[in-house]
């Protein structure tokens, strides 16, 4: 997919700058041609000559260079691209680009384009957790900039947590994925996935049997129509989708935020098994046995994700597709729930025991809308995702 695609690579100066060098090796592997822009601050990581060897392509640095302005003006540079890929996106270029400044090379031709772009942030687990970052990612997110990533591991400065830089198959994979020409090329869609984990004290917690499995098949069939996918997922056991913007989460607060952040979407779908309740004043400590008394367990509410987004107003996804997993009165309960939440599809399925399907690999499902029900047959969960995409793509036209 990236055969004979022309890639402006912009490096940023992050110590996450090595996985530059790979991925340049990897793209062009592929057939692409990489014209590599590196920052001031990347040099302080990755050295000009070690960039172009592996490019085979001229390095630009300098905004202010005569004599790359006289044979390639940056405008042109940046508009003669398919694809643009900030890697690595720091902390400082993702605020350039969301405030609009062009103080560099780098900036100006982020600015100068009209070439679709795709980030992968690095940074210091604090530094991407800041306000200030956040807000300029949703303001990023909302001006249609693609992002993939950050991970979650050991930082070099020795913290641990989100800001690693995505590896170098998840960065081809969303590169991939923006380039193809599906027909949700330019799309925006949020998935929520998995269970949520609700604790009751530091080692126990409430859940469900979601693999995740669902959740992750419709991103991976999203990305295939080209979309872009931001996929939120509690603690599931499938694998996350390459090339989607994963945000891990645990309980339902937190997918709550993170869906609501990841807002404007073209379309959303709520594939989460989301706890219906919490444990009010989980403990700090782990709860003993207690000879006498079993321990009382209070429960909240959880927030309603499908409900209040489907309800919105304004901000609105043009679609909202919810899920319904039922074990008595599959079709009615799934009907009423729609009506109740304000979503536009309900995908319903039955998970009683004896089905397999919460779990498992196959699923059977009825799509429920305003217009009436459609039942389909028992397939993979892979069939079903490239369906309901397949639908999806349809009515977003």
């Amino acid at each position: 997919m990236l055969a004979s695609k022309r890639i402006l690579l912009i490096i940023g100066g992050g110590i996450a700058a090595f996985k530059s060098l790979d991925l340049i090796r990897r793209m062009r592997e592929r057939g692409a041609v990489v014209t590599p822009v590196l920052t001031r601050a990347a040099e302080e990581f990755v050295t000009p000559l070690s960039v172009s060897a592996l490019a085979a392509q001229k390095v630009y640095r300098d905004l202010f260079d005569l004599t790359d302005e006289a044979e390639m003006g940056h405008i042109e540079l940046s508009r003669s691209a398919d694809l643009i890929v900030v890697a690595p996106a720091t902390a400082d270029l993702m605020a350039k680009m969301a405030g609009g400044h062009a103080n560099d090379l780098a900036s100006t031709l982020l600015l100068a384009t009209d070439t679709p772009v795709l980030m992968a942030p690095s940074m210091n687990v604090r530094m991407w957790l800041h306000p200030a970052t956040q807000r300029n990612l949703a303001q990023l997110t909302a001006d249609g900039v693609g992002c993939v990533g950050p991970g979650e591991g050991d930082m070099a400065c020795g913290e641990y947590g989100p800001g690693r830089m995505a590896e170098v198959p998840e960065i081809i994979a969303a590169a991939e994925g923006m380039l193809a020409d599906g027909p949700l090329k330019g799309r925006h869609v949020l998935v929520t996935s998995g269970p949520t984990h609700e604790p009751i004290d530091p080692v126990r917690y409430i859940a469900n049997r979601s693999s995740g499995a669902q959740g992750t098949a419709i991103a991976r069939a999203l990305l295939a129509a080209g979309a872009q996918v931001t996929f939120v997922t509690g603690p599931a056991d499938a694998a996350r989708p390459m090339g989607a913007q994963v945000i891990e989460v645990e309980t339902a607060q937190q997918m709550r935020d993170a869906a609501l952040g990841a807002l404007p979407a073209d379309a959303a779908v709520f594939a989460a098994a989301v706890a219906d309740w919490h444990v009010v004043g989980a403990g700090d400590s782990k709860i003993k046995k207690d000879g006498d008394r079993l321990p009382v367990l209070e429960f909240a509410e959880n927030p309603d994700i499908l409900a209040e987004v489907s309800q919105m107003g304004a901000g609105r996804p043009g679609l909202v597709v919810g899920f319904a997993a039922e074990t008595d009165d599959v079709i009615a309960n799934a009907t009423a729930k729609r009506l109740r939440k304000g979503c536009d599809w309900i995908v319903a399925n039955d998970v009683s025991p004896d089905t397999g399907i919460m779990g498992g690999a196959e699923n059977a499902v009825t799509l429920i809308s305003e217009e009436g029900e459609e039942a389909w047959a028992r397939m993979g969960k892979d069939a079903v995702a490239a369906r309901l995409v397949a639908r999806l793509a349809e009515a977003l036209g």
